[in-house]
């Protein structure tokens, strides 16, 4: 990613989250088969990370089919349930189909004790009407005290 790009991404991680300007669909379920350990985009390593020492994790999925709209992440967090396991959370496009690709190197992270965890990086969404994939910065807030996640995703001009 260029570093424009990326320290455009910092700039406007809050900015993006709160004004939602040309904000599309995106998809906030619970966990389901696209959960599953099978679908961790691999390598795991690379396509796994923590935050808030451990509370928080963030990973990587792919499902394969639909090719154009596989990848998912999946978010663990808090609140925690009766039996200590964390909620689990899937972002995904829209209607049960994902993003074209989510660059997960280049994810971002930054804290705003107002707001929570803020997440940020790049996406391709695929476009059937055209049969072409945006550009897009898929953001998401996970605030560990309520437990809620916001997203946003807003379309690149590519």
């Amino acid at each position: 990613m260029k570093r424009g790009l990326k320290a455009l991404c910092l700039m406007g991680a809050a900015v993006v989250i709160v004004t939602a300007g040309a904000a599309t669909a995106q998809e906030l379920r619970d966990c389901d088969w696209v959960a599953s350990a099978r679908n961790i985009a691999e390598p795991w390593a690379q396509n796994t990370r923590e935050f808030a020492n451990g509370a928080v994790r963030i990973t990587k999925m792919d499902t394969i089919e639909p090719a154009a709209g596989s990848v998912f992440l999946t978010v663990l967090s808090p609140p925690y349930g009766e039996l200590g396991d964390r909620q689990c959370k899937v972002i995904g496009w829209s209607h049960g189909i994902g993003f074209t690709e989510l660059y997960f190197d280049d994810l971002l992270a930054s804290y705003d004790p107002a707001l929570g965890l803020i997440f940020q990086l790049p996406a391709r969404i695929y476009d059937p009407e055209y049969a072409f994939s945006n550009s897009a910065i898929l953001s998401f807030v996970v605030n560990q005290a309520t437990g809620e996640i916001n997203t946003d995703v807003a379309l690149g001009n590519e």
